[in-house]
């Protein structure tokens, strides 16, 4: 099993920044790949960014390239959300997904983020 716990997020101004933090503890070992969803309200979850464990690679959703980041740090085995020049519109439940080698998935508690025009 993965356990991961969710930190950061809160209530910030549009064109400002936060970042989230997630936490894995656990089969981390069994972990390939780490990503952030987001939920709006009354919308679907949607992929955010994705990172390869092993590769570090990387991927983000069209309406965050540029502006999100994430990175990890296998020594703490705590995934990173890097966001700057936030926009009302990326008010959300931040989530921190671990898929393992046997496409299993685990999810964080979530986060609220909000941006304030």
């Amino acid at each position: 099993q993965v356990q991961l716990v969710q930190s950061g997020g809160g209530l910030v101004q549009s064109g400002g920044s936060l970042r989230l933090s997630c936490a894995a503890s656990g089969f981390t070992f069994r972990i390939d790949a780490m990503s952030w969803y987001r939920q709006a309200p009354g919308k679907e979850r949607e992929l955010v960014a994705v990172i390869g464990s092993a590769s570090g690679g990387t991927n983000y959703a069209d309406f965050v390239k540029g502006r999100f980041t994430i990175s990890r740090d296998n020594v703490v085995n705590t995934v990173y959300l890097q966001m700057n020049s936030l926009k009302p519109e990326d008010t959300a439940v931040y989530y921190c997904n671990a898929r393992d080698k046997y496409s299993k998935e685990y999810w964080g508690q979530g986060t609220q983020v909000t941006v304030s025009s």
